[in-house]
């Protein structure tokens, strides 16, 4: 059994811990994480999934961020613990955070990540929304929450002020 809750402040460093795990050495110098510096999580839909007995089995966080103007969410990181991988626990936290995010009333959601993965999702390759360097900008993808909510979306992901 698996509860999804919302993060609480008390498990920042948990899920910090997890996402050491889960990736790289280095995953800060990332450019995703310029975005995030200084700013705070879109707490709703901040997301665990976790066992009976409590124990962290994966995580997702959400970012505000703008777009040639535009509000967007900055989706990630995703992380499943290495042990549950393959639960299809990331595609759970996915999909109901999104759910929640529409049901919020974003319009639109992007990432940096794999089309073949994030495809199954509705994301789709974002053309003219360029990630700061150094970014590959085929990995830089976008879903729509409400219909046509990226058209004519276009310039320099910036930091939410």
């Amino acid at each position: 059994m698996i509860r999804l809750e919302q993060e609480r402040a008390e498990d920042w460093w948990e899920i910090e811990a997890l996402y050491d795990l889960c990736f790289a050495p280095g995953r800060e110098a990332l450019s995703s994480y310029r975005l995030r510096e200084g700013v705070a999580p879109v707490a709703a839909l901040c997301l665990t999934a976790r066992d009976a007995d409590g124990t962290l089995a994966a995580a997702i966080r959400y970012w505000p961020v703008r777009v040639g103007g535009k509000d967007a969410l900055l989706l990630g990181p995703v992380a499943v613990h290495p042990t549950r991988q393959g639960e299809g626990l990331g595609a759970l936290l996915i999909q109901e955070s999104l759910a929640r995010a529409r049901a919020g009333g974003w319009a639109r959601v992007m990432l940096v990540g794999d089309a073949p993965y994030y495809g199954r999702f509705g994301f789709e390759k974002l053309e003219g929304v360029e990630m700061p360097p150094p970014t590959n900008p085929d990995r830089v993808l976008g879903l729509a929450l409400r219909a046509g909510a990226w058209d004519g979306v276009t310039g320099a992901v910036e930091r939410a002020v």
